[in-house]
């Protein structure tokens, strides 16, 4: 995947993983972890962000004392760290430990159209 591609979709990531600590210091976890996963969505372009949203995933799971959640968290890590360079992220996968890391996913439509314009602006 496009580095120009991962720049674009870095700002939307950003605002929903904002959203998601916004929304869990009101408590609301289930809330912020549907925000983690549309940042997921959005990273996956990007090794750093890929890392970064799986890395919020993992403290998520600390937080909700998820042991599941976390030691899949660790897993996927790894596997942001070394295979989206290369392109080997399921398209979609919203990236909780509740969802295999290898199943493609549909992208929600307004998380889509961020993406198609993103990748409308590559060089």
């Amino acid at each position: 995947m496009s580095e120009s591609w991962a720049s674009a979709t870095t700002l939307a990531a950003a605002v929903a993983l904002a959203a998601a600590a916004a929304a869990q210091a009101r408590g609301q976890p289930a809330v912020a972890f549907t925000h983690l996963e549309r940042a997921h969505v959005l990273g996956q372009a990007s090794t750093r962000q890929h890392v970064r949203v799986h890395w919020r995933m993992f403290v998520w799971g600390l937080h909700q004392r998820s042991v599941r959640e976390c030691l899949g968290q660790l897993f996927r890590i790894a596997g942001a760290a070394t295979m989206t360079a290369i392109g080997l992220v399921p398209h979609g996968n919203t990236g909780g430990a509740n969802v295999s890391p290898f199943k493609p996913m549909p992208v929600p439509a307004d998380l889509d159209d961020r993406i198609q314009q993103a990748r409308a602006r590559r060089p």
